[in-house]
């Protein structure tokens, strides 16, 4: 598949989830959460790519991991939303933020 469009399919593919639908993926230890800073599409495509370079050097940087414990814990507290996007095996995530108005 084109580098185009493998973008443009996760692109549609990208949803939001709620932490409560998210959760049994976590239980199933499938996701991934990507920095603020990283796109999401971006990373998902150097996943299904496997571009293990890209992908080395987020985990390196603490960009990119699998979703832990103290997460879950925190998220099942605050329960919030979650931009997602499926690159098989792994959901990829990153919380929804709300931009703070001045």
């Amino acid at each position: 598949m084109a580098d185009t469009e493998l973008r443009i399919r996760l692109n549609a593919e990208t949803g939001k989830l709620a932490w409560k639908e998210l959760e049994r993926f976590f239980a199933r230890g499938v996701v991934i959460v990507a920095a603020p800073d990283l796109d999401l599409v971006d990373v998902a495509a150097r996943m299904v790519e496997d571009d293990s370079a890209a992908i080395q050097r987020w985990i390196g940087e603490g960009r990119l991991a699998r979703a832990n414990e103290r997460q879950a814990r925190d998220w099942s507290a605050r329960a919030p939303t979650f931009w997602a996007v499926v690159a098989a095996p792994w959901v990829l995530v990153q919380e929804v933020t709300v931009p703070v108005v001045h």
